[in-house]
């Protein structure tokens, strides 16, 4: 199967002329703009399909003492409209972003800057928080 690894914003699409991780162009042709997460597969009109990557970008692993303190750091981050992963482990995943990455210092959070795939948090009122993983062209 094809695949196309695609950045947090580059995921966010309705129409967009793309290539392919092995350079084959595409049009990206969908009835309404559509958050793409990894692992989500865009049918082909000629038949196949594409799968979506997530890629590696710059990212902010940010880590709390306790639960609560990962509560209030969660809080601080939402109350500033700035979208956020939760990882597995409780770890808040942030675009990298200095302004924010300090503020969570100054509250106590250890920071890590890393190269990772980011994938946020849809939100309660996303239009497609089930993910069909299915997308037309």
């Amino acid at each position: 199967m094809a695949t196309v690894t695609l950045d947090y914003e580059d995921r966010y699409r309705r129409r967009i002329r793309l290539h392919d991780d092995d350079g084959i162009p595409f049009l990206l042709d969908l009835a309404e703009a559509t958050r793409l997460a990894e692992g989500d597969a865009l049918a082909v009109t000629e038949g196949g399909y594409i799968q979506v990557r997530a890629a590696a970008e710059p990212v902010d692993d940010v880590r709390c003492r306790s639960l609560s303190d990962t509560a209030r750091m969660a809080w601080h981050i939402g109350n500033r409209h700035v979208p956020v992963q939760v990882l597995a482990d409780g770890t808040l995943r942030i675009r990298h972003d200095h302004v924010i990455a300090a503020m969570a210092r100054r509250l106590g959070a250890d920071v890590e800057p890393k190269t990772a795939p980011f994938a946020p948090e849809p939100g309660a009122y996303a239009q497609n928080n089930g993910h069909d993983h299915s997308h037309g062209h």
